[in-house]
């Protein structure tokens, strides 16, 4: 499974460096080529989210106890695909104010201040979906906080079960060792009331062998 986890890694990577070379060549690329290039680039996006998925699923069958590392991984990269993302933004944004401004051939200064309202627009934004990032983090820890619970309490009704079989075993083992005992019990109650009928019987057949001996002479 981590080999899988690794593969994922890897693709995740190489694609991101792209992505991050692209974006960075938008600014100094004509209009045509810069279009083509934002599209190619959300297209990327699309295929890193959808690694990261893969990778946050592989994750979640990691056992609990060897998660935690790359659990802080998925959340690095998570973060380097929030940076890349408002990257893009803030290229598009550059490059809708280019095409706007060949278009209706706006002054600098309406420019400037519609582009400040945008990146403004897209700082809330970015602090929206950083909540909301947050809050779906949180989530996750608290699915895998309660796996961990149920993977216990499944590990201690098994032991609770195993110890019922062993009371259950040692309750039989009793009762048969009980029976062993009361026959012994009456085994030796029985010889002994043998015992004390011979020693009777002894001393009578002693006692009329004396009478008739003393009635002999």
């Amino acid at each position: 499974m981590s080999s899988d986890f690794e593969g994922y890694e890897q693709d995740f990577a190489v694609l991101t460096a792209d992505i991050t070379n692209k974006i960075a060549r938008v600014p100094r690329l004509p209009p045509d080529e810069k279009k083509q290039m934002v599209a190619n680039v959300e297209k990327q996006l699309e295929e890193a989210k959808e690694l990261l998925e893969q990778m946050d699923l592989e994750v979640r069958e990691i056992p609990p106890q060897s998660r935690g590392m790359f659990s802080n991984r998925m959340r690095s990269y998570k973060r380097e695909m929030g940076k890349l993302e408002t990257d893009l933004k803030r290229s598009r944004i550059a490059y809708s104010d280019e095409v706007r401004n060949e278009l209706l051939g706006d002054d600098g200064n309406s420019s400037e201040n519609q582009r400040a309202h945008l990146l403004d627009n897209t700082e809330r934004l970015e602090r929206s979906s950083r909540r909301l990032e947050a809050g779906y983090q949180i989530a996750v820890e608290t699915e895998q906080i309660g796996q961990e619970m149920l993977e216990n309490l499944s590990h201690d009704r098994e032991k609770i079960q195993r110890a019922r079989e062993r009371l259950r075993e040692t309750d039989a083992n009793l009762g048969k060792s009980s029976r062993v005992l009361t026959g012994m019990l009456r085994r030796i109650i029985q010889n002994r009331i043998l015992i004390v009928i011979l020693g009777i019987v002894l001393v009578i057949t002693i006692l009329m062998a004396i009478t008739f001996s003393v009635r002999g002479h």
